[in-house]
């Protein structure tokens, strides 16, 4: 479970497509959605990854709607916030709880709607490029950007010893569970309190040992990376344009549509 989007990104069909050519897709994606004044881009955006994904990508669909439930749930309570308080023109619906008033105007739901729809469409362009491509080519793609190679470095050795810490914290907060260690609130106080201290400590070992074995094997301070060599074809060229024709020209004639 804690490798799973890698895990998917590997056997997506996919992979085999030019790494430079999904990152200019997505960048796009972003920068049009972000832009919009109109719920309508965003949401087809959204749609056409989210197809991308499941479909071409072959992501299980029920995965996918599952991990777009956490920032889609965020998204929802920022909306409703926005919805109350901000905003104004026509009143659409209004309420009291415990004598305050809580009133939604046009504006705030147009406002609402917009936040909604542009993190939909972030979240799956996003989504779109980690169930496509291993984090491995994404850091090789990253460094021919002339990043600074510390950077990259130190990204790749977080990256990968994230996952390590939480197969360690997984297995010892099962270790706990099995003897009943969050049986209560106090247990619960206390098994956590030990998880992380644990936790601490395994941190502080790995650490050492990455140093010793890189040490063994000459570190001079740079990581080679493989980057597998995918030309782009002309046909992926042609289909690109035209989403890109497409969304723009969506983005031109749906710039004054709003939801009220």
């Amino acid at each position: 479970m804690t490798t799973l989007l890698d895990d998917y990104a590997l056997i997506s069909p996919l992979r085999n497509r030019n790494n430079w050519l999904k990152l200019i897709i997505v960048a796009f994606g972003l920068l049009v959605g972000v832009s919009s004044t109109s719920p309508v881009t965003p949401l087809f955006i959204a749609l056409s990854m989210s197809i991308a994904t499941v479909f071409l990508g072959k992501t299980p669909l029920k995965l996918y709607l599952k991990i777009l439930t956490a920032p889609l749930g965020f998204a929802f309570a920022g909306a409703v916030v926005i919805f109350f308080f901000f905003g104004s023109g026509s009143e659409i619906l209004s309420f009291n709880i415990f004598g305050y008033p809580f009133i939604a105007n046009s504006e705030g739901i147009n406002m609402a709607t917009l936040v909604v729809s542009r993190t939909f469409s972030g979240m799956c362009c996003l989504f779109f490029l980690a169930f496509t491509t291993p984090m491995v080519e994404l850091f090789a793609v990253l460094k021919k950007t002339r990043l600074p190679e510390s950077f990259i470095e130190l990204s790749m050795l977080i990256y990968r010893y994230i996952f390590v810490f939480l197969d360690v914290a997984m297995s010892i907060k099962y270790a706990q569970t099995i003897r009943l260690g969050y049986k209560d609130v106090k247990s619960s106080i206390y098994s956590f309190s030990m998880l992380v201290s644990t936790l601490f400590l395994q941190s502080w070992e790995q650490g050492e040992k990455l140093y010793l074995a890189m040490d063994s094997r000459c570190y001079n301070g740079k990581m080679m990376m493989f980057d597998a060599k995918r030309p782009v074809e002309l046909s992926e060229i042609i289909t690109a344009s035209l989403y890109f024709i497409f969304i723009l020209t969506i983005f031109y004639f749906t710039k004054n549509i709003s939801v009220v």
